[in-house]
């Protein structure tokens, strides 16, 4: 399904454009020295730089692979990498609807009753505890206020 040639070069301009963004961005921080001495975003640029060059170099490497274009991945790889993923980025896609306590047990329930075949009954309870959990140790304990969401403002918290 996915060569590693195909691999390769996915995962080099990955990078190269989290590279690339982190470069970008940083110059709106400024590089360079000021009379303070240096910018905020010198360091981030550089490690930037430094990150685009290594994507370009495993890029210009992923081009002279020879041989390589046997399946790395296959359809059961993937149904893994998909079972593992999708569940995590509903869960990042439901914090700022409902909130991080609710979407952390949403998440924990969908992940331990199809992934990891536990009862329904316990995963309940086990998203519940790791809701109040969470509430517990940021909330009260540390006094950092998690995202509530659209749920949490509809419900005057």
């Amino acid at each position: 399904m996915i060569s590693r040639r195909g691999l390769e070069t996915g995962t080099a301009a990955l990078t190269g454009a989290f590279g690339l963004a982190v470069a970008v961005s940083s110059v709106e921080n400024g590089i360079g020295w000021s009379s303070a001495g240096v910018e905020s975003g010198t360091f981030p640029f550089v490690t930037g730089l430094i990150i685009l060059a290594a994507s370009g170099y495993n890029l210009a490497t992923a081009g002279l692979l020879r041989g390589s274009r046997a399946r790395v991945i296959g359809w059961g790889d993937l149904k893994k990498l998909a079972a593992l993923f999708l569940p995590a980025v509903i869960f990042v896609a439901a914090i700022p609807l409902l909130g991080m306590h609710v979407a952390s047990a949403i998440y924990i329930f969908a992940v331990l009753v199809p992934q990891h075949h536990v009862s329904v009954a316990r995963a309940i309870v086990i998203a519940g505890v790791t809701a109040v959990s969470l509430y517990v140790m940021f909330d009260w304990a540390f006094q950092v206020t998690l995202p509530r969401g659209l749920l949490g403002a509809a419900l005057g918290f």
